[in-house]
């Protein structure tokens, strides 16, 4: 976490209401927590982007690129960036 509390295990909710104080979007590997959160919150959040996990940092840095450039606003949106099926 860029707020320096990463592997503090703090629990999602509280990461979430973090970054919406902050006024940050959160980036996970968390799927389905973030998932419901966000319908719970109704998008009320700067974004939420959910990953799955790739061994290939620089393939999944390239496609959360990529996703980010697609929309014209992060804020109240849940992004999905999956690894491609091979």
């Amino acid at each position: 976490m860029e707020a320096g509390r990463a592997n503090l295990r703090i629990p999602d909710d509280q990461v979430l209401a973090f970054a919406i104080s902050d006024q940050r979007a959160v980036l996970t590997f968390n799927r389905l927590h973030f998932l419901r959160l966000h319908q719970q919150t109704r998008g009320a959040h700067q974004g939420i982007i959910v990953c799955s996990t790739d061994p290939d940092a620089q393939a999944l840095a390239q496609r959360i690129h990529e996703a980010l450039s697609a929309e014209d606003m992060l804020t109240g949106q849940l992004l999905r960036v999956n690894r491609p099926v091979k």
